[in-house]
């Protein structure tokens, strides 16, 4: 037992850091417009199948992305709550809507554990998961700058597109669903 404490208090330390952080992080929100090229790295779907990232990303529908990982305590949980009412307050508009939620901690997430996730969070049919190899979602996430070179210190980002071949808009920050409902109509509203 005296051998796991250490381990305990550094995971509670790292815990209480990271909701403090998400504390802090909340009562800021800034927006951006922003072009990012993603990697051509393959990922794992929650459904265990293995797909190109940029074909998912370019399916020809909006797309809403962020990053998580599914021991996360903090801001996983949070963000992943405001994307499940996000969801529910576009009704019938969200199956015209790509979401992908794309790991930080593939040894982890196992499709397995991504789909138990997502259940948590009753993800609807468009709302993907991804795994894949540590390289590429270190990729992806360097793509986005949204890498902060561990898991802990990650912070919400939350990324959507209209279409193929227009800026992000990156918001940063914690955002109600509301807010998340407005951003998205005025994005399709943009030429």
């Amino acid at each position: 037992m005296k051998a796991r404490t250490p381990g305990r208090l550094l995971s509670a330390l790292a815990c209480a850091g990271a909701c403090v952080l998400a504390v802090a992080t909340a009562a800021t929100v800034s927006r951006l417009s922003v072009s990012y090229e993603p990697p051509a790295v393959s990922l794992v779907r929650a459904d265990g199948k293995s797909v190109s990232f940029p074909r998912e990303l370019d399916d020809g529908r909006p797309v809403l992305l962020n990053f998580i990982f599914t021991t996360c305590s903090s801001v996983c949980p949070l963000t992943s709550r405001t994307l499940e009412e996000f969801q529910l307050k576009l009704g019938p508009e969200a199956t015209k809507l790509h979401m992908m939620s794309i790991s930080i901690d593939p040894e982890q997430d196992t499709p397995a554990r991504l789909r138990e996730y997502a259940r948590k969070f009753h993800a609807g049919p468009e709302w993907h998961y991804y795994t894949g190899t540590v390289a590429a979602s270190i990729a992806a996430q360097k793509a986005f700058d949204v890498y902060r070179g561990e898991k802990m210190s990650h912070t919400p980002v939350t990324l959507m597109r209209s279409a193929p071949g227009k800026p992000w808009l990156r918001i940063e920050g914690f955002v109600t669903p509301d807010e998340l409902v407005d951003d998205y109509q005025k994005l399709l509203a943009s030429p």
